[in-house]
């Protein structure tokens, strides 16, 4: 309880001092290594050809730096993080650290949430994150599609497998898995299946929609407009009819799009630092180093439109996440 009431005058001592121009972040993105075991085709990583690895020590530093900023919930980021290993410092026993010491590391500096994200194509069991979001881009054939031939059935698997060990006592908690769809100009039709599959898979809390944001050559992706406020209507129906869909309904109505820009751009981007795994920073994501907020599809960005306009369903839905 004292802890709840600590964060809560935190967070309202944060909104104060936007209110006057003072911009910190609130939430930090961390790029740890940019490995993967993926050629999804709207991912340009897996043709890095010497991928950069932080180590612990390095993933240390950025972790102070964006507490000292304001920060109190983390992202780690890749390539994928089941990858992610250190040997640098061998610890006791001989283990390699691995992305639970991340995690845990994170925990002892002070954030309040800490999230990872996965493709799920390596077994996740044991995580110490408070939310596990899981890249899933359509159900069966549609998410092959994108990130190639039995991907889904072991990610898949590795939810269900992850789910069924978990401990009695964590069983009456939610499960901590989230899916992630990026919609595109391959995958928007499956919609109503990704919808119905989330709703009926008791593995799953709940899904998150972003839409691709054309990077370079990646263009081909980016989903026409009157189909992206079509969907993003669609989506807003599901949620109002009870399906488990985590974007607020403020902040889906932000990355709707009017003359071929989106509503939110980039003016509130500022609540979430970025940490890229070269380990340059910016105070906002890669959209806008490259130039493309314009047409921004990440949910991120509509939902800090919608929380910084302090509409009471994103201000709910991100308490519902983080606390």
């Amino acid at each position: 309880m004292i802890r709840n009431i600590g964060r809560a005058l935190y967070l309202v001592w944060w909104q104060l001092r936007t209110w006057f121009g003072r911009r910190s972040p609130l939430q930090s993105v961390i790029f740890i290594l940019d490995k993967c075991n993926l050629r999804c085709k709207h991912c340009s990583v897996y043709a890095i050809t010497t991928p950069r690895i932080k180590t612990l020590e390095q993933i240390r530093t950025e972790l102070e730096y964006c507490y000292s900023q304001g920060s109190r919930f983390v992202d780690f980021e890749g390539g994928e993080l089941y990858l992610w290993k250190d040997c640098s410092d061998g610890q006791a026993g001989g283990r390699d650290y691995d992305i639970n010491d991340v995690v845990d590391l994170a925990h002892k500096l002070g954030f309040w949430s800490v999230t990872i994200t996965t493709n799920a194509q390596l077994p996740f069991c044991g995580s110490h994150a408070d939310q596990i979001w899981v890249s899933m881009d359509g159900v069966g054939k549609w998410h092959d599609e994108i990130r190639g031939e039995g991907t889904f059935k072991r990610l898949e698997e590795n939810i269900k497998t992850y789910s069924e060990q978990k401990t009695l006592s964590e069983k009456n908690k939610k499960t901590g898995v989230c899916v992630n769809m990026v919609i595109n100009r391959l995958n928007y039709p499956c919609l109503d299946e990704v919808m119905e599959y989330v709703k009926n898979n008791p593995y799953i809390d709940e899904v998150s929609f972003n839409f691709h944001t054309p990077f370079s050559e990646t263009e081909d992706l980016f989903l026409d407009a009157d189909i992206r406020n079509a969907t993003i209507d669609k989506i807003i129906d599901y949620k109002h009819r009870g399906y488990p869909v985590m974007n607020s309904t403020s902040g889906l109505r932000a990355m709707k799009m009017q003359e071929g820009k989106t509503l939110c751009g980039d003016k509130y981007c500022w609540i979430t630092n970025f940490i890229f795994s070269d380990g340059s920073r910016a105070p906002k994501c890669m959209g806008y180093t490259h130039g493309v907020c314009d047409r921004c599809g990440f949910s991120m960005g509509g939902e800090m439109h919608a929380m910084q306009h302090l509409k009471p369903d994103t201000l709910l839905s991100a308490m519902k996440l983080r606390w």
